[in-house]
């Protein structure tokens, strides 16, 4: 197996494991007790379920940087709707919505003046941010309990602990987006498009079409982090998920995608996610402080960076 290989999707799940390695020798076996594992997949699946539509939108060669602030707006949105006396169904899905016609928004801008994804989404970011404080009154929103609150909480029957509902709908998601991925026309464009947007525009791909329709799926799979993110704090917040677009962006890189499009893997991006889970909290439990977390993450992130064009060097030649 060739160094290139062993970089990609079977790499980063060696890395997973090696990382997991790491932790629990100097943690010790606590580290791999049920419980903390299952800590561990609680915090993962916010950041898993919105990397799943970052990988997309990186595959087709573009890059979101609004998905923090989209997360923070659909926690607002959740806990208005709900406090409005709408059903928790209704209020989830409306902050699902919302977050998509985000999505769309981005979308129609980056392909109706033409500019690149970084700059639109970069000011897209401090808008919906802004827009999160101001539906929000720029203070915390609380919300009546519902089993909303329950999605990433452990419940136990007569056969045993049950996974959250919110892992549960991970693995579902992660396996629909693969399967859009891979089996697909609109997957196998996508690829097209970050592979080579002239090539694939000449082969008859509508590639604005496809630009939009990527932005707005992925926006509502954030929306739906978003939800999951109101489960974990019960209330909506319009000042959280601060840098969470660099921990998503870092998943998809991790996990073998390239900022340049083209490339790019469900199982990757899971794997990615898992890593910086297991970093942050394996921080937290050793009792390093705050900012040796973020010098370890943002070591992780150029890292990753410097791996990707290592990649695409090493594919050119």
């Amino acid at each position: 197996m060739t160094a290139r290989r062993l970089l990609d999707e079977r790499g980063v799940l060696l890395g997973l494991l090696l990382v997991a390695l790491l932790f629990g020798w100097l943690i010790g076996p606590q580290f791999f007790r049920i419980a903390n594992i299952e800590l561990m997949g609680r915090q993962a699946a916010i950041v898993c379920v919105a990397a799943l539509g970052m990988t997309m939108v990186i595959v087709s060669g573009g890059i979101d940087l609004s998905v923090g602030s989209i997360v923070a707006l659909a926690t607002v949105v959740t806990a208005v709707l709900l406090n409005a006396g709408t059903g928790p169904l209704v209020a989830a899905l409306g902050a699902v919505a919302v977050a998509a016609l985000c999505g769309l928004f981005n979308g129609l801008l980056i392909t109706g003046l033409r500019v690149v994804p970084f700059i639109i989404t970069l000011g897209t970011m401090l808008v919906l941010r802004g827009g999160a404080k101001g539906l929000a009154d720029e203070r915390r929103v609380e919300a009546p309990v519902t089993w909303l609150n329950d999605l990433l909480r452990t419940t136990a029957s007569g056969r045993g602990v049950l996974l959250p509902t919110g892992l549960w709908l991970m693995i579902v998601l992660a396996a629909v987006v693969g399967a859009t991925l891979t089996y697909t026309r609109f997957g196998r464009h996508l690829f097209a498009i970050g592979s080579n947007e002239r090539t694939a525009r000449l082969c008859g791909v509508r590639v604005e079409r496809c630009k939009v329709g990527v932005y707005a799926l992925s926006a509502a799979l954030v929306g739906l982090a978003g939800v999951l993110e109101f489960s974990r704090l019960s209330v909506g917040d319009p000042t959280v998920a601060v840098g969470f677009e660099l921990d998503v962006i870092a998943a998809v890189i991790i996990g073998g995608g390239s900022l340049s499009g083209g490339r790019g893997t469900v199982i990757g991006t899971l794997a990615g996610a898992a890593i910086m889970t297991i970093i942050q909290i394996g921080c937290s439990q050793l009792g390093l402080p705050n900012w040796v977390q973020q010098i370890v993450t943002g070591a992780i992130i150029i890292g990753a960076v410097s791996l990707d064009q290592w990649r695409q060097r090493a594919a050119v030649r």
